[in-house]
């Protein structure tokens, strides 16, 4: 396919002078971007119908105080609306991904619909990259910037039907209850892992704060399903929010903290920690939680700190430090509204939330109106399929391998092909990491020149870095724990299966509770104190493999250490 971009100065002149001679784009679709390359880095990306009108709209409307000096159009003459839209969305996402640029666009009319010819007019926005990325306007390659973090948690996303219609509601719900001043509520989000539940919390966040900002429909999408959101009443309905994103994992939070630092109306220090919630003296009025089932109870913390903290909160929240108040509670007792993003299979540790507590919280949501299932897989290509044969698996069930299209799911034997394969499928695609459950000390974290994984002839080490660990520069040569990886997507996956995990003389999947050296993962304490079983380590245990088996999109290597359970997965895996 053939395209040009022509490009503009954005005053009233040139594009006046433009409009004259171009007459033929007063109503033709065409995408355009509006930039200050000369004068800042704030950048926006739209598409029209006719040209010369929209550009006198951003000129009369807020755009023209942005500081933004050029506008770059890009012409085909085999481009029509459908088309127009999704390079639109594609270029949005780039430019955000790529870090470069301060993005002008709402989020609320990135689109992925189905048309005629869309994988070959999808080729062709690569060479409209490649023409911008010429111009200066790219500082990196697609694949660098699809690698990244801040592409892959970026707000600018086209929702799935079950994600849109979450975040319809949500936002409707809680419009509605801003109403009346005595009105609190709480709303779960519930999804298998790779289903979305981060992208809906950021996305909900960067809306709000669009809405909240409204003044001109020159920002607006007329046909997004959330254009009905943004009025007058709605802005002021929401002027004074105060928002809050809680993430219990100490990388994830980092990844998201430098997300928010690149999203206009978004800051890092909105992302925040249970603790920070608990010891404000501000109550929020929308508290969103990642990762619910990670948040603690009344247990033994990480450190001495930590547990007078968690006493010092409970006392000045509810006056005594008793033990079956939880980091959720405290949530709730510092905030109006609370959306609560949950899978109670990934909990990890015996201090995370009860099950109890969360099937409380799912039932008072589902019997409120108020919960909200994700059923559709955006991680792994094979499919929500994918994600419930694993985890039946680790249930010890056999069951048939299914139809997982081209997703590459292998079995290896040896350790040292399978981290070869990996490194090759990095070289490739890069993001591909070897993973392992708990089941060697961290003896490098004290000796750096000491290996902790030693396995058919291979010597490797831990993640040496605790924050963002996959995109530390040895993140290739280490292996990474369920700490370093949960909510993070990956390409490829290697995952290492320990001696943790094994099959019993019985033929039964069982947890070996000396094998599994995370500490506190089973320590006598939270819900389960003085009565910690195997089959409750088990429950753990199983979880981490099922969150380490899910997190490679284009696929997943295993490698197993248990000789029984080897044999076992062996004949279902290949």
């Amino acid at each position: 396919m053939s395209f040009s971009i022509q490009r503009i100065r954005f005053d009233r002149t040139h594009v006046d002078t433009w409009s004259a001679t171009n007459q033929e784009l007063t109503n033709w679709p065409v995408v355009y971007v509006l930039d200050g390359a000369s004068r800042s880095k704030k950048l926006y990306v739209g598409e029209t119908i006719s040209a010369d009108k929209r550009m006198r709209q951003h000129l009369a409307g807020p755009k023209r105080q942005q500081d933004l000096t050029d506008i770059r159009v890009v012409v085909d003459e085999r481009y029509n609306k459908s088309v127009c839209l999704d390079l639109e969305s594609h270029l949005i996402r780039w430019f955000h991904g790529d870090g470069r640029y301060d993005i002008l666009n709402g989020n609320d009319g990135l689109t992925d619909a189905r048309y005629y010819d869309r994988e070959l007019y999808r080729e062709s926005f690569h060479d409209v990259f490649e023409a911008l990325r010429a111009e200066g306007l790219f500082s990196r390659s697609i694949p660098q910037i699809e690698n990244s973090d801040l592409f892959k948690l970026s707000p600018f996303k086209a929702l799935t039907p079950d994600q849109a219609i979450a975040v319809e509601d949500i936002v409707s719900g809680i419009l509605e209850d801003l109403r009346d001043p005595t009105r609190a509520s709480t709303l779960v989000v519930e999804g298998a892992p790779g289903t979305g539940k981060t992208i809906i919390a950021i996305f909900l966040m960067k809306l709000l704060a669009d809405i909240r900002d409204f003044r001109s429909h020159d920002d607006v999408e007329p046909d997004s399903i959330f254009a009905e959101f943004f009025t007058p009443e709605s802005a002021a309905l929401l002027q004074d929010l105060r928002m809050a994103l809680v993430i219990p994992q100490q990388s994830l939070r980092l990844s998201v903290k430098k997300v928010f630092k690149k999203t206009p109306k978004l800051d890092p220090s909105m992302v925040l920690t249970p603790f920070q919630v608990g010891e404000s003296r501000d109550v929020f009025d929308v508290v969103l939680v990642d990762e619910t089932h990670r948040l603690n109870q009344r247990a033994n913390q990480a450190s001495g700190v930590q547990n007078k903290k968690f006493g010092q909160i409970n006392e000045r929240l509810f006056g005594a430090d008793a033990p079956h108040h939880t980091q959720l509670d405290w949530i709730k007792a510092r905030s109006r509204y609370q959306l609560l993003l949950v899978d109670g299979a990934q909990s990890v540790r015996p201090h995370d939330l009860s099950p109890s507590t969360l099937n409380a919280e799912l039932t008072n949501a589902k019997n409120a109106h108020r919960h909200y299932p994700l059923t559709t897989q955006m991680r792994v290509r094979a499919g929500a399929d994918y994600v419930e044969y694993i985890r039946m698996l680790l249930r010890g069930a056999s069951v048939p391998r299914p139809d997982l299209g081209d997703y590459d799911l292998r079995f290896f034997d040896d350790l040292g092909e399978m981290r070869q394969a990996i490194r090759e499928r990095d070289r490739e695609v890069g993001l591909s990491r070897l993973v392992a459950g708990y089941a060697w000390d961290w003896v490098s974290k004290k000796d750096p020149s000491a290996f902790d994984i030693e396995l058919d002839g291979e010597r490797m080490r831990w993640n040496s870095a605790d924050k963002d660990w996959i995109n530390s520069p040895r993140s290739l040569d280490e292996v990474g724990s369920i700490h370093t990886v949960q909510g993070y997507d990956l390409n490829y996956a290697g995952v290492i299966i320990g001696p943790d995990l094994r099959l019993s003389s019985s033929g039964e999947i069982v947890a070996d509770r000396d094998a599994y050296r995370d500490k506190k993962g089973k320590e006598d304490t939270g819900h389960l104190k003085g009565a910690f079983t195997d089959a409750d380590l088990l429950v753990f245990v199983r979880n981490i493999y099922g969150v380490l088996l899910t997190r490679g999109m284009l696929g997943t290597y295993v490698y197993v250490c248990d000789g029984g359970l080897r044999e076992r997965l062996r004949g279902l895996l290949k």
